[in-house]
């Protein structure tokens, strides 16, 4: 019986741009034909990281080995076992979806008969048959990741990096794309590393996730142990007179620890759970407080982020800024 390639072990990883630390000891493996998700806001460190693991960095710190060879010093044999489609896709417009495939299938190695079957099949596989024959400047930005993604293909990788591979697309492309990423790893054992700063997108993708802040890896695990670390619902409340906002956090305050909240609301994060909705409802009714709404939430990923980092992800992604050299 044949063993499964290995996947990616991270022991202490670092990159230091003069002064600054962008990633910062960080340690992870990922195990073969698994979808791992690395979510944090720009700035945190995720391209940086993925450079590293694709050769194209050399780590200052640390070590790494993909599919069970060296990045810092095994490049080659690290290269000729992985794919990726990276932030920008380095897409000719003049040449047509068909001419990439067959270029890059070329410089695989592939023969001219496999160059044209290769390329066709990538081409259904990703939606792209009917638009083959147009220059590629004429696509939509989802259609050029779903190239992209092709072309990450061509030599069939036992391990792929997806670095933020749907920002900017629509709906029904992301949705497509997250179709074709899980068969890979369903139907073929391909290990995916994705990095993310879309809540949804982790969770519906990956089987484990690491969230990083500021270089570090605050929180690793699949989506439902990390959202069953939180544990309890928290409860938003807007009252419907605003000048009752803070007699109403203090109501609110008797039943759990205060979290964050939209404008104008007060939150928290109930000790009785949902159980407790009835009795926060009577002590309300009791206060005289009239309320505009009363949402209740299940954990969220954001809320495991706002746990480990004191803020949300939806903030920090508004607010970051990627790191000079390729930091986010």
């Amino acid at each position: 019986m044949s063993l499964a390639p290995p996947g990616i072990e991270v022991v202490d990883l670092q990159r230091t741009f003069k002064s600054l630390r962008a990633v910062d000891g960080i340690s992870f493996a990922i195990e073969p034909g698994e979808i791992f998700g690395f979510l944090g806001p720009n700035g945190a460190g995720k391209s940086t990281t993925v450079l590293m693991l694709t050769t194209l960095l050399p780590p200052t710190g640390g070590r790494a080995t993909v599919a069970g060879f060296d990045v810092a010093s095994q490049g080659p044999d690290v290269r000729r076992h992985i794919g990726a489609a990276l932030q920008e896709a380095a897409l000719d417009p003049l040449l047509t979806g068909r001419e990439h495939l067959r270029l890059q299938a070329s410089l695989q190695g592939l023969g001219k008969p496999a160059r044209d079957t290769r390329s066709a099949e990538l081409l259904e596989r990703v939606g792209l048959t009917e638009a083959a024959d147009r220059r590629v400047g004429g696509y939509s930005g989802g259609m050029k990741r779903r190239l992209d993604l092709a072309l990450a293909l061509v030599h069939e990788p036992t391990i792929l990096f997806l670095d933020e591979p749907t920002t900017g697309l629509d709906p029904q492309s992301r949705a497509d794309l997250w179709e074709e990423v899980s068969r890979l790893a369903r139907e073929q054992g391909v290990t995916v590393f994705l990095t993310t700063q879309y809540l949804e997108e982790a969770d519906q993708l990956a089987d484990r996730i690491a969230i990083i802040s500021k270089g570090r890896i605050v929180a690793e695990g699949t989506p439902d142990a990390l959202k069953g670390e939180i544990g309890r619902p928290s409860l938003e409340v807007v009252p419907a007179v605003a000048a009752d906002r803070d007699r109403l956090a203090a109501v609110l305050g008797e039943f759990g620890a205060p979290t964050a909240g939209p404008p104008g609301a007060a939150a928290v994060r109930l000790e009785a759970g949902a159980d407790g909705l009835a009795q926060v409802v009577r002590r309300l009714d009791a206060e005289g407080i009239a309320l505009q709404t009363f949402d209740l939430h299940a954990p969220t990923l954001d809320d495991v982020y706002l746990a480990k980092t004191g803020e949300r992800l939806t903030e920090a992604a508004d607010d970051g800024a990627p790191v000079a050299g390729a930091a986010g």
